[in-house]
């Protein structure tokens, strides 16, 4: 192992691990490929599975090298995936389903994801490949079902593992509870306040989490490892892990406290410099920040009509300029699903890939190593993304976890806190009704603490997973418990008030589409009673039309003061609002799901089911 930097408490201990035994399952994969084919091989290579790649039905796996001596070059297989968020169980709704695209042009939706199935899939896809990696793109963790965010996500630590996680780099929700919480997380160790949830203490991850950009701001010094290099059998492949540098804009304050996070590309150049100092020539960068791909469906093709041209977003501007080095970048934290080749500083195409989140998707990739110069022949990297589909065989092991801590979760989880008549979704760019419910929680709530509390808005990032109508286990349909309440806010932000001016309010509304939120806009969720018209045909801070501005049907008054309940994220300025950061008269209530956990209570029943909202707040035009 290269030598690692000095670095805090942090610091990965590594362990002895084991391999699970594979489960002898047959699977027939749903796959997109992209395929790197500017140049053709030496002879060698096709013996180790080099070349061009195509579309295929199957899983498309190399064997590797031939037995016996090994050869000049060997196919290496990259196993990875992105952004779980702890959805140990299948996610239900839009967030459990993919869409693929068919060759008609038509397309299909398919169920995706849950910890049983990724375990037999992956173990599936590594039989006969004897190099094998299995790497991820952060965000394992935080904004975690109840199932695993009621235990500080010991659990998907626990199934990561199971899963033959090698490594990871982190991703903005590893600093949801902050640098001490990770460090438990790595190293193991009982809840510093709510101590150990059974007999067992907790080992901590049995992988490294890499955070190359992430400084402790007193020592200058990364928090966890920048690197780590995967050996196997005379073959060297190193990994550099980076989040994105916006990180604190989107973590609250106490999350990101004491540490400081660099720019990914000048990180990722410096590390990569190290490690070819060191002798590993072949280099992946594992990046949590993603791109925004052309099409929903995770197979399109990326590469149509030139490399790149079918994603866009800080991943692409990323990509042209790290280090000709790094010959592989797995993305992540958009939860979109791509498989793209974006030439590199040079003009040689580098392959990019993501995931799309919460265990749909894995990616497969073959780079093809070169014993001889200890790089990739980058020529030859195949990746394709397989569906995570629920027609295979649940993994036993990863059956077991989930039942254990669901005995200890579901006195807490099965209670029913609320009843719907239909989806309330969280599916769209603008205003949804998911986001109009929860505002409206929020205002609710705000006027039991001070009744002059006048509208609540809430940001869509704090959403995290529709209210479905369909039963997602005993309880019956319509019924909203307690975990689907969690799944949905799980982040444990207070509710907020403060005041603010009604000039201040316009400028809020503003910066969803101007300043840090210009390029990619983030729509508040707005309570009843406020109006207004967003035109998507104007730029910048002009798309929110000022004098459609509307309180109870009264315009906004400049001078006037206004009480506001939001999140105590977006109290503290996040999401790219700075204005929402200067309130005053402060009120700090109790958490955000006690909120929406008292309107179900209070505005549904089973008799009189709350119907979805209609979301016709904001009048958007395009």
């Amino acid at each position: 192992m290269p030598a690692t930097p000095r670095s805090t408490s942090l610091t990965y201990r590594p362990r002895r691990r084991r391999r699970t035994n594979r489960l002898l399952v047959s699977v027939a994969g749903v796959l997109t490929v992209g395929a790197l084919a500017a140049a053709t091989l030496p002879a060698e290579a096709a013996t180790a599975g080099g070349g061009k790649g195509g579309a295929s039905h199957g899983h498309g796996h190399h064997k590797g090298h031939h037995k016996g001596h090994p050869g000049r070059y060997q196919d290496v297989q990259l196993l990875s995936f992105n952004d779980l968020h702890g959805n140990l169980e299948p996610p239900t709704g839009s967030s459990g389903r993919v869409t693929e695209l068919r060759p008609d042009g038509t397309t299909e939706t398919i169920d995706a994801g849950g910890a049983e199935y990724l375990a037999t899939h992956l173990r599936e896809a590594r039989k006969g490949n004897r190099y094998s990696v299995t790497a991820a793109a952060g965000d394992m963790v935080g904004a975690s079902p109840l199932l695993s965010g009621l235990f500080h996500d010991e659990p998907t630590i626990e199934a990561l593992n199971k899963l033959d996680l090698d490594v990871s780099s982190v991703g903005n929700h590893e600093f949801d509870e902050g640098a001490k919480e990770l460090g438990r997380l790595q190293n193991g160790g009982c809840h510093p306040v709510e101590g150990c949830y059974t007999a067992k203490k907790f080992k901590g991850a049995d992988f490294p989490y890499l955070a190359a950009n992430v400084l402790d701001e007193k020592t200058g010094r990364p928090v966890l490892k920048p690197y780590w290099v995967w050996k196997h059998k005379g073959v060297k492949v190193g990994f550099i892990g980076v989040t994105l540098e916006a990180t604190p804009d989107i973590v609250s304050a106490e999350g990101v406290k004491g540490l400081s996070f660099k720019d990914e590309v000048e990180t990722i150049d410096k590390y990569a410099k190290e490690l070819q100092r060191q002798g590993v020539k072949s280099i992946v960068a594992l990046v949590h920040e993603g791109g925004f791909p052309a099409s929903s469906s995770y197979n399109y093709d990326c590469d149509s009509p030139g490399a790149g041209d079918g994603v866009s977003g800080p991943i692409a501007d990323i990509a042209e300029k790290v280090s000709p080095q790094v010959d592989a970048l797995v993305t992540g934290h958009t939860h979109a699903a791509y498989v793209c080749t974006i030439p590199d500083p040079a003009g040689k195409p580098r392959m990019v890939t993501s995931a799309a989140s919460f265990g749909r998707l894995y990616t497969d990739t073959t780079l093809t190593y070169d014993r001889v110069t200890g790089d990739i022949a980058r020529t030859a990297v195949k990746s394709a993304n397989h569906v995570v589909t629920r027609d295979v065989p649940k993994a036993p092991d990863m059956t077991r976890l989930i039942g254990k801590w669901n005995t200890l979760a579901a006195p807490i989880g099965n209670r029913p806190i609320g009843y719907i008549s239909g989806d309330i979704t969280k599916d769209g760019t603008t205003e949804t009704p998911l986001g109009d419910l929860i505002a409206d929680a929020q205002l609710a709530y705000g006027r039991t603490l001070d009744p002059e509390t006048d509208l609540a808005l809430m940001n869509p990032g704090g959403i995290r997973a529709p209210l479905t109508y369909a039963a997602s286990a005993a309880e019956g349909d319509g019924v909203v418990t307690y975990a689907e309440g969690f799944t949905v806010q799980p982040f444990a932000n207070t509710v907020n008030l403060q005041d603010f001016t009604g000039a201040q309010l316009i400028q809020v509304l503003e910066e969803q589409v101007s300043g840090a939120n210009e390029a990619a806009p983030k729509i508040l969720q707005v309570s009843a009673g406020l109006t207004y018209t967003l035109d998507l045909t104007r730029t910048g801070a002009d798309r929110v039309v000022t004098d459609s501005i509307r309180l109870n049907g009264s315009a906004i008054d400049p001078d006037a003061t206004y009480r506001v309940a939001t999140n105590s994220f977006l109290a503290g300025g996040g999401d790219g609002f700075p204005t929402l950061g200067e309130g005053t008269a402060d009120l700090v209530g109790e958490d955000d799901l006690t909120a929406l956990e008292q309107y179900l209570t209070a505005h549904s029943s089973p008799a009189n089911p709350l119907a979805p909202p209609a979301a016709d707040r904001i009048t958007v035009v395009r």
